[in-house]
């Protein structure tokens, strides 16, 4: 069967096309905010929030976090699971996006906001208490919504939940 001339350049097009969806979101192929997102709430006195986070629970995962990234989704954020309760420093090396932190103890009690970070900073951005997780969503979003500390944060890394 002979194909018609205009076929191999079809062929060409569609391969572009599928490799630029199996990139994703984040164009580059690697972890996106949507890709095996689970998701975190956030109960504040007047309302809660839903997020769709990726949880960074290795050393690599932690390390990397959300560096490079462009952009991230309105709901989206990234969960960082230090496991056992301890003094957390965070840093913005390589991160392009302003950031709100907010370190979380062992109860989903958030015991602090660090708001706005500024990208690409080296300075060290502490926990001020001993706390199991930290939340880093996009800058402004904790005052937008009225996330203060104090508020509790629900998804199973916490106890009891």
């Amino acid at each position: 069967m002979r194909l018609p001339p205009y076929f191999g350049k079809i062929l060409s097009v569609l391969i572009l096309f599928l490799g630029a969806a199996c990139a994703g979101p984040d164009g580059g192929g690697g972890r996106s905010s949507s890709a095996n997102a689970e998701t975190l709430i956030i109960y504040t006195d007047d309302d809660e929030y839903k997020f769709y986070i990726e949880l960074a629970d290795d050393d690599d995962e932690r390390r990397m976090g959300l560096m490079y990234r462009t952009e991230l989704a309105g709901n989206a954020g990234m969960l960082f699971d230090f496991g056992e309760p301890q003094p957390v420093s965070m840093w913005m090396k390589n991160t392009l996006i302003p950031l709100d932190m907010a370190f979380i103890d062992e109860t989903g009690e958030i015991r602090r906001i660090a708001a706005n970070t500024r990208p690409r900073s080296l300075e060290s951005v502490h926990s001020g208490a001993a706390v199991t997780a930290v939340l880093e969503v996009n800058g402004g979003t904790f005052e937008r919504l009225g996330v203060e500390e104090g508020d509790k944060v629900a998804h199973p890394v916490f106890s009891g939940q």
